[in-house]
This record gives C-alpha cells, structure tokens and sequence, in this order.
C-alpha cells in the first residue's frame, strides 16, 4: 500500500510522461525481496537513472523538486541493497544529487551511509573501490550534517576510517577522502579526545614528515584533520610529549625555504595552524620558547613582509609569537594607585573592602601562574546555541516606574533650602537690584546621617573658596606681568618646567632656565626670561590665568600638587582647521607588534632605563611630570633611544582603571620621532584603531598667540601586549594581558614643553574659574544661584547651580508663573576620565547664562538645577573611573553612603524632594563620555523596547507607556549635527539598575531621564562625518541641548500628539534592529564595540569581539516637527 502511495505522489506531482518519474516508481515498487530476487532487474534500472540524472539536468531537478520523493526512493534502495555492483550506482546517483545535500541529510541519508560502511567493512578483505566512493560521499556529507560526528561515532564508523587510513598510508588515492573524513570528525570535541587516544595524532605526524612536494593536495588535508585535531587541550599535550614541536617548526622553514614561489601557501599555513592550537596551552607555549619558535617565526615572516599575498602567514605567526610572548611583569611594586587615601571607614563587601583586606607582602601584580587551562569536558559541541543577551531586565515589576522616593518627608524637609526659588516672593527688595537675592550668602549646612562627619558638610573653609569663586578674585594680582597685547614674541624660549604654583602668584618671570633641559641644548634661560602669557580675553571670556591660579590654591588633591600644568594655565582656544580621522596605515599594528616582539629577541637593544617613577621620587623627572590637577603618570621607562613606555596610575583605592592620561613631556629633540607606549589600558578595543588621534598641547606655541590642544600622532594603534594582568585586577580571572595605546609624534619647537591628554582636560579648578566668570555675565533679568551642595571626601565643595529668569514683576500672576516654570536637572562628570562631559556642560551653562531671546525664552519656560562636577575629587586626582572612595559613583544610585558617596547621597536627596512635593523634573539627564561609540547619543528607558528585546510575555497593560521619551533625543537629532538617533538606545538593562538615569526613572517617576554620551573619538554621520570632535562642537552640543529643551516645551505645550504616533512608527520599524548594550565589570556604560572594520587578521583572537554593525538604524522622520517650526530654527 505505501508503494502505491509513492508511486501516486510521483504521477501527481510531476509531469506524468516523465521517464525518470516511471524509472523511480519502477525501482520503489522492487524494493524489499523482489530486489533481492531480481538484482539484475534493479541493476538496469539503476543504471537508467544514473544516465539520465547525468545527461539531463532536467532530470535531477525533477528528483529533487519540492514534493518529490525520488531521494527517499533511492535511499530505500541503497539500504536495502547487498549486491556491490547496485550499491555503488545507487552511490553514484546520491552524488549527482548532492547540490541538495541539507535534502539527503534530512532523510537519514548520513546514517544510511555509516550503515553500509560499517557493513562493508566487516567484509575481508573491504572493497576498496567501495571504500573510496562511500568515504568521498561522506567527506560531501559531513559538513553539512550537524550531527555527524555523533553520527560516526554511534555508528562505528570512526574506528572503520581510523582502520583504513592505518592500513593504506602509502594509497594515496584511498587515503585522500579518508583524510577529509577524518577532517569533518575532528570537528567534533569528543571524537578529536577519541581519536587522540587511538593514536590518531601520531599518524598524522608520520603523514606530514618529511617534508616532500609529492601528493601536495594530501599533505594539506591530513594539515587541516591534524589542525582541528589539536583544538582538543588533551591531543595538544600529546603533541608536546611527543616532541612534534621542534618537528613543526622545522618542517615549516623547510617550506619557507623551498617554497620560493609561493605555491603552497594553504600547507605553510596549515602548519602554522597547528602551532597556534598546540599554543593554546601553557606546556606548548613553553615548548614553542624552548624550540626558539620565536626567532625562527619573527625571521620568517620578516622575509614574508614584502608579499601581501603571504599576509595571511604573517598574521598568524603574529598572533602566535604574542601568545608565546613570556608574560611580563607590570614594572610596578603594586597595582594599587601609588596614593593613598584613608577612607573613614570602609564597606564590608565589595572591591575596595577586597583591596584593604590584602595581607601585607601580597603580590597583586602577577600571579603565581597564567595557566587558567580547565580539564576538557567529553561533551558535543556540534550543535552551538547563539549567544544571548542575560543582561536585559525580565522583571516587569522593575520594569515600571515606582516613584518610591525612599525617605521620610522629615529627613527631605532640610533640603528645602535648595528650593529657595519655589518659595520666593520678591516683595522685600525691587526686581531690578535682585541679584543679591539669587546669591547663596552664606553656607547651606546640610544634615545626613549622624555617621556622616562635620567634615562633609559646608564649613567656613568651604566657604572662603566659594568667595572665591563668586568674584573676590577676578583681578589679576598687582605683581603679576603680563604681555602687552601685540607685543613681539620670540620665537623659541625656554620655559620653566615645572609651573610652580608659589612662583606665579608673585610673577611671570621664569628662574633659573628650563629645570628639564633639553638634549644637547644650550642654557639660554638665565635670569631674566620671561614667562609670556597669550592674550586671549577676547577669545576665552571665561578664562583668565590669575583666577584660575586662585582656584587651584583652594582645590584640595591627595597628593598635594604644588604645579600647575601650563594647558590649564593659559586656557584653549578651539583651532579653525578642521580634524580629520586619522587614516590607519595599512598593517601599522602588525609592526608595532612586530617591534614589541624584538624586545625578546634582540635584548641587548632595549636601554630599560627609568626616567620618571612615582614610587621612587628622584631627580630624574626631568623629562616626563605629571604631578599637577588631572595628572595621572605613574613611571616613564626608556626602551630603545626614541621610545618610552608609559605606565598609567590606578584610580585612588582601586587596582585598575586605566584610560584617562594627563602628562608632560619636556627635553626633546627638534625634527625626532618619538614613539611613546602607554602599556597598562584595560579596554578590549578603543577607538584609536578607527581614526582617533591623542592631544598635544606645546607651551612653545601657546607663547606665540597659539594656545590650543591639536590633535597629534601618526602609526597609532591600539592591542593586547605580553604584560600580565593578575587575577585580583582582572575580576578573578587568570590569563589576562594589558593593552597597548602606541603613538608616534615629532616635536617642532627647541626648549618646549608639550602636554599629551587622552581628551581636553577640565580641571575643577577650570570648573571653579568658569563659575566664577559666569556669575560676572549676570544680568538684572537672570536668576542665578550658587550653593555648595555638599563636601567630598577629600574636602572639596561640591557646587549646586539654580538658573531661571526673574519674574516680569513682583505680581502675584508672574510671582505664581515663576514658582510653577518645570524644573529641569542637569549634571555631568560623574566619571572623571569623561572630559568631554565638562565640555558640553560649559556649553550649556553659557547658553544659559547668555543675552540671545533663545535663551531668555528657555531661561522662562525652566527652572534649571545644575550640577556641573558629581566627582570633583576623581577630576583633581587624575582617577579615569572612581571617587576616592574607589567607587565608580554612578553604581552608587540606589543606596548611596552619605560619607563616602556625599555627592550623590544629595543629589538624589534633592530629587527625593523635589518628588515628594510633587515637582519631580520634567528631564533629568546626566553628561558622560563615551570611548568606543563615534557621535553623540542618549539612553533612556521604556518599558516597551525592553520587553520587546527580552522576548517576555506581556499583556498591553503591561506595554502601556507614554512615548514622550522619544521626543527629546528625536528633536536633538534634526537640529545637532553631532547627535545620532540610530545609535540611542532605551533598553533598562539589570547592570545598569544603579545608575542615575535608571535609578531617577524608576524611583522619582521621571520619564525622560536620559544619560547623554558624547563620543571621545568623531562622527560619522552629519556635519561632522569624518571629523574628530572638538571643544568647539562639543560647546555646541551643550547649547542645542538647551535649544531641544526650548522646542521641547513648545511641543508639550501644543498638546499635539501627531509626534507621539511618529515615534511610535519608529519603534515599530526597529524594534527587530535595536540592540541593547551589554556590560561587564570592565566594560563601564559602555556596548561592545560595533563599528566594522578589517581588524580581526591582526589581531589575538582569543579576546575578539564581534565587530559587526548593530546599530538600531532609526529611519529619521522629521516632518512632524518641521510642522511646528519656530525661532529654534535659526540657530
């Protein structure tokens, strides 16, 4: 009856006069005994259709036509079948066929093939022709069945091919698909341990060797099965006990030698493939040491250089000699900053608790090994899931805002006296003389927690440096001498080095010369040299050295700084000329490796001289210094005559974070190229490998009316190097290296002193100097007021801004309009690395406090809250990451410490306020930098798009929220050029439940509670596409956020929805393209890297990220807020 059904199915879904259709049904309907009574019978109707599939393709497509069971009929045949004649043409049809190979493995035809092999093989002796044809099916077949190793394994077919190949070395034509057999088995872990132990590797090292051009398309088959075989840690030790190292190493330079045209380039590479993966282990790197695999592969691919076809070759060795590279130690006596801060007390659990729990003498740079190799697991890997993304919060009932704001209303009351502006009547004194009324006079003493010290409070100190702030110091000291503006200034002059902060105060007349001197550099300071300092009024109204000198004498750092670094001196002023991306050279990292790599192998070259330590003060910092605001330097190491390696400070009570970099460098040759290595970052990837440039700042051109950081450097790369990461450092795990920051730079002026930064600094000092000036731009009309909102740890006051527009008049009407105007919260520089924040922010707070109707109709519609520095004490100290609680403060949101987190124990107390009385902002948005994203961005949180993303089931209540978080970010989008909407993204994920835009969205109800990161590197997209970004579009940034604000309130205030169902067509569009971010410890805010580029050949792939593109890409539409044009427009 079923082949009845069969041969129904073949009349009805193809042509009826089909003549390999009635073939077919004529050999189904022989199937079982009648084949096995009229073998002859079958035989020629096999052989008809073996014809007719090989003359006419219309044939094989009718076979294998959707509908057709003509494989099934085949394959019944072929298991059924006992006579060798019929088997191998049933072999030959499947082979025909085999376009369709994914056909044949779903209807068991791998399994049917193991069957008959296995049968064959119990025949003496097997048919080798047999063989040969089921073995070259099978190498067709393997890479197509996922299960095929478990298949081969169950069926016994493994033992068959590992039986024949034994027996038939020297019959290549035999051997040959054997060995692509083998190849596909070895894919799978367990077969590869299987094999291993049936001494399988052994074989392929008899294969191999000697080395001999006959049977060149074997020896590259038995390269590749012994490749995947040596995946496997078990037959790796294998190959090292058996001393196959030295053999490999000596077989591939006799290739290298004779392979002079380049022929046979796959075996020279399968050779190296097989090093790399007996390397994966700590026994085979040592094995590759000892059999100096170092020189002979640094040789080799010396002389591959000049061929890029052979750069394949060249790539591996690379990536080989890294890993074989002997890990060095860090040249430090710890991996704790070399400053101390002692903290009040300290949490029971957590980083910093690990770090004072260390018993003294403990090693915490290396670790006794770097061998993290775990015992092999016997288990299948032929069927890998696709990763998934854990980090995405599940919880629905995280998901929705609580409004909780977690206090007693009794202990927010003090908090009141923040709000000063929602109570104020202005009937006691005229509008007009208002300004003192919008002064804090005094300091605001706020009460914590009773742990929380005296000492965190605002005190009298605090207070005489916020005078100073507030314009007591505005004129320059009588002593002081400056230039005349328009004088002639030398060209070149020495400079004193350090900027002693005692000398400026009393005058601008260098000593004794240039303490640092400068190689074969004649004195030509003396006495009366003179300090120039560039007249720049007009262009940084907000800059003057005398104030900025002021502020820093009241700023309070671990060390003590007693320097001023000169960039923050004299102040910068934003170049004209534009910045491109710097273009990667074409193997620029493969050669800085490369010279890495000649350390070990030429070591009398390496002069390993320390020239600037912070471990060991000495006399010799004569040509490096960081000890000034921001800086953070730990030790100088000459290596060759031109090339330095740099080793970055860890943030203060911490063991790591290593990013931010703020030095000097003084003594150097005119026209010389300096490579300088910065060899203790942490980050995977960095966007220095995609076009961006460090900072320079030259004193010698700041002199000459030039005062500005430029972007600087050539053959810049950024890589994992040979210096070890302990495992305290690195979260527990073992095995970890650096990363190299390396960059090249040629100095243009004698006797200068020049400055390289990881981004434009801002000091809180500068942050001090610009507040100050602010409050001198005041005007009648502009309510300004500056409160010290609370002490660091480290003694510095924390300033809190409160800008809006007085009222109209002291009536009740613009009295009542003043009071309800919503609030808006700023702030930025949580973390201390991210400059850029402070950069916008200036930008903001201009604009804010500017003359345009822009931003007295802004000034109207808000009241602002600002806090322009969360981590004034991280910024002075140099830390890229924490506070000096050794704490990244932007984790610390949900349960802040009020004594060691002061800062955002009260910020979050003031919007804890400001919730309780029901005045929660209308957007909270918090400044940050981001180092591995291009453009600027937001996050912020939906409900919505987090569900969609974590694939949870949830009802339409649960999806139910207002799309107005779309509308600001849509907004900055159509009117700055810097900002991308393709690349924000509104996903609340669990990693990030701690951070202040997370925290304010689900705890004080504020929907639109955004982080705004700007990219350290450029854009690629708008205006700017291809640029580095500047201070100049950075300030931008920080004024149209405002104009966005301004634009925002019109469209609120319309009350017109229309932009709510765009935005919602937006999600809708992308909601399948968005995705969300995921973090690690190391990682920060910060995604995964996602910008393509041709980066993986060079380099380690052990630590590789996936580097495709996933940015969400919104299709921007903007014609619903084009219909609502306004005076924005026009700035």
């Amino acid at each position: 009856m079923s082949r009845l059904k069969i041969t129904i199915l073949f009349v009805t879904r193809v042509p009826s006069n089909s003549r390999i259709v009635m073939l077919l049904g004529q050999l189904e309907r022989m199937n079982g005994e009648a084949m096995v009574r009229d073998v002859e019978t079958a035989r020629q109707v096999t052989t008809k259709i073996l014809h007719l599939i090989q003359t006419q393709e219309k044939s094989g497509k009718e076979v294998m036509s959707k509908g057709s069971s003509g494989m099934e009929v085949i394959l019944a045949s072929l298991e059924v079948s006992s006579q060798t004649t019929l088997e191998f043409l049933c072999i030959s049809i499947v082979t025909d066929l085999l376009k369709r190979a994914f056909l044949f493995v779903s209807k068991g035809g791998t399994g049917i093939l193991f069957q008959i092999l296995t049968s064959a093989s119990k025949e003496l002796p097997p048919s080798e022709e047999l063989m040969l044809q089921l073995h070259s099916l099978l190498a067709k077949v393997g890479p197509k069945d996922r299960k095929f190793g478990v298949k081969a394994r169950l069926s016994g077919a493994l033992n068959v091919t590992i039986s024949l190949i034994k027996q038939n070395l020297q019959n290549a034509k035999l051997l040959l698909p054997c060995l692509q057999v083998l190849r596909v088995y070895s894919a799978n872990s367990v077969n590869a341990i299987s094999l291993g132990k049936n001494g399988v590797v052994e074989l392929m090292f008899k294969i191999i060797a000697p080395y001999s051009k006959k049977n060149t398309s074997l020896l590259k088959v038995a390269l590749d099965a012994l490749g995947a075989l040596l995946k496997s840690k078990t037959n790796a030790r294998r190959a090292v006990d058996g001393s196959h190292v030295p053999a490999l190493l000596a077989l591939y330079l006799d290739w290298h030698r004779n392979d002079a045209r380049h022929r046979h380039m796959l075996i020279r590479k399968g050779l190296l493939v097989c090093l790399r993966n007996i390397t994966n282990i700590k026994l085979g790197r040592k094995a590759f040491i000892e059999a100096d695999g170092m020189r002979i592969l640094y040789n080799t691919s010396t002389e591959c250089l000049p061929v890029r076809t052979l750069d394949p070759l060249i790539n591996t060795s690379s990536l080989i000699m890294r890993k074989c590279f002997p890990k060095n130690r860090l040249p430090v006596p710890t991996i704790k900053s070399a400053f101390h801060y002692q903290l009040p007390h300290v949490l029971p659990v957590g980083p910093v608790a690990q770090l004072y729990s260390q018993p003294p003498g403990v090693d915490d740079v290396v670790d006794d090994s770097d061998d993290n190799e775990e015992t092999e697991a016997e288990t299948d890997t032929d069927n890998e899931e696709d990763e998934k993304n854990d980090d995405i919060e599940t919880d629905l009932n995280k998901l929705h805002p609580t409004k909780s704001p977690g206090r007693p209303f009794e202990e927010l009351r003090v908090y009141e006296r923040f709000f000063l502006e929602l109570s104020e009547d202005f009937q006691v004194r005229s509008l007009s003389s208002s300004s003192s009324s919008a002064r804090s006079t005094r300091p605001i003493i706020v009460p914590t927690a009773q742990a929380l010290s005296p000492k965190h409070m605002a005190t009298p100190a605090s207070q005489e440096i916020w005078n100073s702030i507030k314009g007591q110091h505005t004129q320059p000291p009588a002593s002081a001498t400056s230039r005349t503006p328009g004088s002639p200034v030398s060209a070149t002059r020495h400079i004193q080095s350090p900027l002693l902060l005692g000398d400026i105060a009393t005058r601008r007349v260098g000593g004794g010369g240039s303490d640092c001197g400068s190689e074969g550099a004649e004195d030509e300071g003396g006495e009366g040299a003179v300090l120039e300092v560039p007249d720049t009024a007009l262009l940084l109204p907000l800059h003057d050295p005398d104030l900025y000198v002021e502020m820093v004498k009241g700023t309070r750092s671990v060390p003590q700084y007693a320097e001023v670094a000169y960039p923050d001196y004299f102040g910068h002023v934003a170049p004209t000329f534009k910045e491109p991306h710097l273009e990667r050279v074409y193997g620029v990292q493969r050669s800085k490796i490369f010279q890495d790599i000649e350390r070990l192998i030429h070591p009398n070259d390496i002069l390993d001289k320390v020239v600037y330590d912070l471990d060991i003060p000495s006399g010799e910092s004569l040509k490096f210094n960081s000890q000034f605001e921001s800086g953070n330097l730990r030790k100088a190491i000459q290596v060759r005559k031109y090339e330095y390696d740099l080793v970055l400070n860890s943030d203060i009570n911490s063991n790591h974070y290593h990013q931010w970099f703020y030095l000097e460098v003084s003594g150097m040759r005119v026209g010389t190229t300096y490579r300088f290595n910065i060899i203790n970052c942490e980050k995977s990837n960095s966007q220095f490998n995609y076009g961006m440039q460090v900072l320079m700042y030259s004193v010698q051109e700041a002199i000459s009316g030039r005062p500005r950081w430029v972007r600087t450097g050539t053959d810049i790369c950024y890589y994992k190097n040979h210096f070890a990461r302990s495992s305290i450092a690195a979260g527990g795990q073992k095995g970890k290296s650096y990363f190299t920051l390396t960059f090249s730079t040629t100095f243009s002026h004698k006797d200068d002193v020049c400055y390289f930064a990881y981004h434009y600094p801002y000091t809180y000092s500068t942050l001090k100097m610009h507040l100050a000036k602010l409050e001198a731009l005041r005007t009648p009309h502009i309510y300004l007021r500056q409160d010290v909102l609370c002490e660091t740890l480290g003694g510095n006051i924390c300033p809190l801004l409160t800008i809006t527009a007085m009222p109209e008049s002291n009536s009740n009407d613009h009295i009542c309009q003043f009071r309800n105007r919503p609030l808006i919260f700023l702030s930025a520089r949580v973390h201390p690395g991210e400059t850029n924040a402070s950069w916008v922010m200036k930008g903001t707070l201009e604009f804010l406090m500017g003359t345009s109707p822009l931003a007295a109709s802004l000034r109207e519609a808000y009241i602002f809250k600002i806090v322009p520095m969360l981590n004034p004490d991280g910024v002075i100290n140099g830390n890229h990451r924490c506070s000096l609680s050794g704490e990244d403060l932007n984790r610390q949101w949900q349960n802040p410490n009020p004594e060691l987190h002061p800062t955002i124990y009260h910020t979050k107390s003031l919007l804890q306020y400001l919730a309780h009385i029901q005045r929660a902002p209308l957007v909270f948005c918090d400044y940050h930098g981001h180092s591995r994203k291009k453009n600027v961005f937001m996050y912020g949180c939906s409900v919505k798009e987090t569900v969609w993303q974590s694939n949870i089931s949830a009802t339409s209540s649960d999806l139910h929220e207002d799309l107005g978080y779309r509308t600001l970010p849509k907004i900055l989008s159509q009117i700055a050029p810097a900002f991308s909407m393709a690349s924000c993204s509104f996903v609340v994920e669990r990693s990030k439940e701690a951070t202040a835009r997370v925290v304010v969205w689900r705890e004080i109800g504020v929907q639109r509670s955004y982080t705004m990161e700007s990219t350290l590197c450029g854009c690629d997209q708008g205006k700017y596409k291809g640029l580095q970004i500047g201070t100049r579009e950075l300030e931008e940034m920080g004024a149209q956020f405002c104009v966005a604000l301004l634009r925002l309130k019109r469209l609120t205030g319309l009350r017109n929805h229309q932009h709510l169902l765009d935005l919602e067509s937006d999600i809708i569009g992308t909601q399948s393209k968005v995705v969300s971010p995921t973090t690690y410890v190391m990682e920060e805010d910060e995604p995964s890297f996602l910008e393509a580029i041709d980066y993986s050949a060079e380099s380690d792939n052990e630590d590789a990220e996936p580097e495709n593109e996933h940015g969400n890409n919104v299709h921007e539409n903007p014609d619903h807020l084009d219909q609502l044009s306004d005076s924005c427009n026009q700035t």
